[in-house]
């Protein structure tokens, strides 16, 4: 009974406003892609670096990157922008969701009511453009309302006895710690949830600092699991984008991880604090990854596109 009311039902609830709030936003997108929007849209994505930036300030404005991927499906379910477009979108909201870990007190949720009411008040305007934008703004309150929903469950995963001895037992190992801060963010929908708890763990002196640093790019693949709901039901293109993020920060936190020492070497001479030392690691990991591989987004989205091939366009 304790479980069902403090874990399971704020998933489903979370889940069913997020998945109802995506497909708000997919119909608001579709009825507004006309040319007009297209030409819009290509001139903020038309190179890499172009994409790059618009992913980067996107994610700072909105404070997550789960946001902008999903708003970024959206819009190739829309077929406004082709998956090749997004791939620097995708390397910008890793810098970009850097400022949520140096402002972790920040709660989309305070978001998700106003965003929800503008979103019915518009969408009961006569105007046909009016309505659209009002789905579009109503299915991000959803979203952000069912993510935060979801956040629910953090506490009593807190306080469980195996997720804590999960946590404990990742002093031992940094692939247990990847995999710790994996799946927990994958439980929680929550990043910033996970490195905090990270960061009181520090606090504590409970972990080492490469242990901590290998939970927050665990922490970094599990948000990832937020664009692979998003994608599901949706054309190949928004899954290529779900796929192309996950694949994009796994491949960057494994090729990390025998260089945690040097992270934590460099994080620890910029500042004493252990908290905002892993602050200043995910900024430099995020910042490396992504700039190392923006002159090659063009190969990445083939990559992406032969490991994920459109079959309708063959057919």
């Amino acid at each position: 009974m304790f479980i069902a009311s403090t874990i399971l039902i704020p998933f489903v609830l979370g889940l069913g406003y997020f998945l109802l709030g995506l497909y708000a936003m997919r119909v608001g997108f579709h009825r507004l892609a006309g040319e007009k929007m297209e030409k819009v849209m290509q001139r903020f994505t038309k190179t890499p670096i172009h994409s790059f930036f618009s992913g980067l300030f996107s994610t700072f404005v909105l404070q997550s990157s789960g946001a902008v991927t999903v708003l970024t499906i959206g819009m190739t379910q829309a077929r406004i922008i082709g998956f090749a477009q997004t791939v620097g979108i995708i390397l910008g909201t890793n810098v970009g969701a850097t400022v949520t870990t140096q402002l972790i007190a920040l709660s989309l949720g305070d978001f998700a009511v106003p965003m929800l009411l503008i979103g019915v008040a518009l969408w009961l305007q006569p105007k046909p453009v009016l309505r659209c934008t009002g789905l579009i703004i109503a299915g991000f309150g959803l979203i952000f309302m069912g993510i935060d929903t979801m956040k629910i469950m953090a506490k009593p995963l807190e306080q469980s006895e195996t997720f804590r001895v999960l946590f404990l037992e990742s002093r031992h190992s940094i692939l247990i710690g990847l995999v710790t801060g994996m799946i927990f963010t994958a439980l929680i929908h929550s990043g910033s949830a996970t490195t905090a708890i990270t960061m009181g763990l520090m606090t504590h002196q409970i972990l080492s600092m490469e242990t901590a640093l290998a939970i927050v790019l665990g922490a970094n693949i599990g948000t990832c699991a937020t664009a692979l709901v998003a994608s599901i039901g949706t054309n190949t293109a928004s899954k290529q984008v779900a796929w192309c993020h996950t694949l994009f920060n796994l491949a960057g936190a494994l090729a990390f991880l025998p260089f945690l020492s040097s992270l934590a070497y460099v994080s620890g001479m910029l500042t004493a604090d252990p908290a905002m030392q892993i602050a200043h690691s995910q900024t430099i990991f995020n910042l490396v990854c992504s700039l190392a591989a923006l002159p090659f987004a063009s190969r990445i989205a083939a990559g992406i596109e032969w490991l994920i091939p459109d079959r309708s366009r063959r057919a």
